[in-house]
C-alpha cells in the first residue's frame, strides 16, 4: 500500500513538473476567476445615468483587463530577457520568424489573465447590461410608453424605474444578458480554437524530436532552479566575507557557517560574463550538438550570437 502511495505521488510530481506551464495558467485563470466575482460584489455599481452607463461599463471590463495584461507581460521573463537582448546586443540577429515567436510566447502568456476576466464579465452580464441599457431603441419594445426615453433605459439596471416599466426592464435586461453571454461564449470558442491551432504549428514546426523537446524542458528547468540556488548562496557567503572585512567578524548561524567552509567564494564573476548568459535565447546547435541555453553556450566556449558555418539557429524559443 505505502509502494502504491508513493508511486502515486511520484506520478503526480511528474505531471506537474511537466505541466508547468498549463498549470501556471489555469491558476492565473481561477484566480482572475476569483477577483472578478469580489469586484462584481464589492465594487461594481452602475451609475445608471446616460452617457456614464456606457464608459463605466467599459471601464469595469476593459481598465482591469490591461492592468491584468500588462502586469502578465511583467511577470514574464521573456520580456526582460528581451529588453536585455535590445539593450546589450539589438535584434539584427533575430529572424523574423524568431521576433513573432518570441512576441507571440509574450503576448500569449500575458493574455490568460484578462481573457478570463473579459469572459466572466461577458457571462455575468452586468457591465455590458450598465454599458447598453441606454442604447435600446425604445421602438423594439412593443407598447413602450413615448414619453420615455433613454434617461429611463439608463436606469434599467438599477430597477430604479416606474411601476408600469418593470415588464420592459426585464425584458431589456433578459435581451442585453443574452447578448452578453453569448459574446462571452464565443470569446471561449475563438480563444480555444487558437490555442489549438498555436499547439499545433509549434509542434510541427519544432525542429525537435518530442524526446528532445521533452529533454529540453527538464534541462531549463533544472538550470534555473541550480542557478537560483547556487546564486543565493554564493551572494550569502560573498556578503558574510565583505560584512566580516568591515566588523572584523559576522554573526553566522550554524548552517551559514557550514556553508562559508563547504564553498569558498573568491571573487564576483565580471560584467561580460552575466550578460553572455542574459538575454533571450533561440535554440542553437554547434556542429550538430544542442545548445539548450546561453549558459550552456557560455560553458561550451562558444563565440557569436548569429547563424554560422558552425553554429546554426534553428528559430526555436525557449517556452
Amino acid at each position: 500500500m505505502a509502494a502504491l502511495i508513493a508511486e502515486n505521488f511520484r506520478f503526480l510530481s511528474l505531471f506537474f513538473k511537466s505541466k508547468d506551464v498549463m498549470i501556471f495558467n489555469g491558476l492565473v485563470a481561477l484566480g482572475t476567476v476569483g477577483s472578478e466575482e469580489l469586484f462584481s460584489v464589492v465594487a461594481f455599481n452602475c451609475p445608471c445615468s446616460p452617457a456614464r452607463n456606457y464608459i463605466y461599463g467599459l471601464a469595469a471590463i476593459g481598465v482591469p483587463a490591461l492592468a491584468l495584461f500588462l502586469i502578465g507581460v511583467i511577470w514574464n521573463n521573456h520580456t526582460w530577457n528581451l529588453v536585455a537582448e535590445c539593450h546589450k546586443r539589438g535584434i539584427k540577429n533575430f529572424s523574423a520568424a524568431a521576433t513573432f515567436l518570441l512576441f507571440g510566447s509574450i503576448m500569449g502568456r500575458a493574455a490568460v489573465a484578462p481573457v478570463t476576466w473579459s469572459v466572466i464579465s461577458l457571462l455575468r452580464g452586468e457591465a455590458y447590461i450598465c454599458a447598453l441599457s441606454e442604447f435600446v431603441k425604445p421602438s423594439s419594445l412593443d407598447k413602450f410608453p413615448a414619453d420615455y426615453g433613454a434617461e429611463v433605459l439608463a436606469r434599467f439596471p438599477c430597477k430604479d424605474v416606474p411601476a408600469n416599466l418593470t415588464k420592459f426592464r426585464d425584458e431589456v435586461t433578459r435581451r442585453l444578458r443574452y447578448e452578453s453571454q453569448l459574446f462571452g461564449w464565443l470569446l471561449i470558442g475563438i480563444v480555444a480554437v487558437l490555442v489549438f491551432l498555436t499547439k499545433c504549428l509549434k509542434h510541427c514546426c519544432s525542429p525537435l524530436s518530442y524526446r528532445q523537446e521533452a529533454y529540453w524542458a527538464q534541462y531549463r528547468s533544472n538550470e534555473d532552479k541550480l542557478f537560483r540556488r547556487t546564486a543565493e548562496v554564493h551572494s550569502r557567503i560573498l556578503a558574510a566575507k565583505n560584512v566580516k572585512q568591515f566588523f572584523g567578524f559576522v554573526a553566522l548561524d550554524k548552517e551559514e557557517k557550514e556553508l562559508v567552509q563547504e564553498f569558498p567564494v573568491e571573487g564576483v564573476q565580471p560584467s561580460p560574463q552575466w550578460n553572455a548568459i542574459t538575454g533571450v535565447y533561440i535554440y542553437r546547435e554547434n556542429k550538430g550538438f544542442p545548445l539548450y541555453s546561453r549558459l550552456h553556450k557560455w560553458a561550451k566556449g562558444v563565440e557569436g550570437n548569429g547563424p554560422s558555418p558552425e553554429g546554426h539557429e534553428m528559430l526555436f524559443l525557449a517556452s
